[in-house]
C-alpha cells in the first residue's frame, strides 16, 4: 500500500467560471491558471501520482509502468469564499466516479481571514491518497 499526498493553488479572477471537483460552482470569479484551474481535481491527481511514485501532475508517464488501484482519497478546500457546503456532496461523487471508487472525502475550511487565502484572493486543495497494486 502506497500513500500520497497532493496540493495546488490559484489566484480568484473575473471572467473565469470556478470548478471545483469537476463541479461548477456559481460565484463571481473563477480560478486563473493552466487548464481549468480546478485545484481540487488537480491536488487528487498530485496526490494519486505521488503515491505511485510518478512526480507530479506534469509529469508524462507511458502506459507501461505498473497499475495502480485507488483505495481512499481524502481532500480539503481552503476557501474564504465562495461557501462550499452545499457543493462538497456533488464534489465527492463526481471525484468518486471520474476514479472509479465509492467513496471521495471532500471537506471545505475556511483560513478565517489570515493570507491571501483569507482575503478571498485563491482558493487552494490539498489531498491525500492511498493506492494500491492492482
Amino acid at each position: 500500500m502506497r500513500v500520497g499526498i497532493g496540493y495546488d493553488v490559484h489566484p480568484l479572477v473575473a471572467g473565469r467560471p470556478l470548478v471545483l471537483g469537476g463541479v461548477r460552482i456559481e460565484h463571481d470569479r473563477g480560478l486563473d491558471g493552466y487548464s481549468d484551474a480546478d485545484v481540487l481535481t488537480h491536488a487528487v491527481i498530485d496526490a494519486l501520482l505521488g503515491a505511485a511514485g510518478m512526480g507530479d501532475i506534469g509529469t508524462h508517464f507511458p502506459a507501461d509502468n505498473p497499475g495502480y488501484r485507488v483505495v481512499n482519497v481524502d481532500c480539503v478546500v481552503i476557501a474564504q469564499e465562495p461557501r462550499l457546503h452545499r457543493h462538497l456532496a456533488a464534489m465527492s461523487s463526481n471525484l468518486a466516479h471520474r476514479l472509479g471508487i465509492v467513496e471521495v472525502n471532500v471537506k471545505a475550511k475556511s483560513p478565517e481571514g489570515l493570507g491571501s487565502l483569507g482575503a478571498a484572493e485563491g482558493i487552494a486543495a490539498q489531498a491525500v491518497a492511498t493506492i494500491d497494486e492492482a
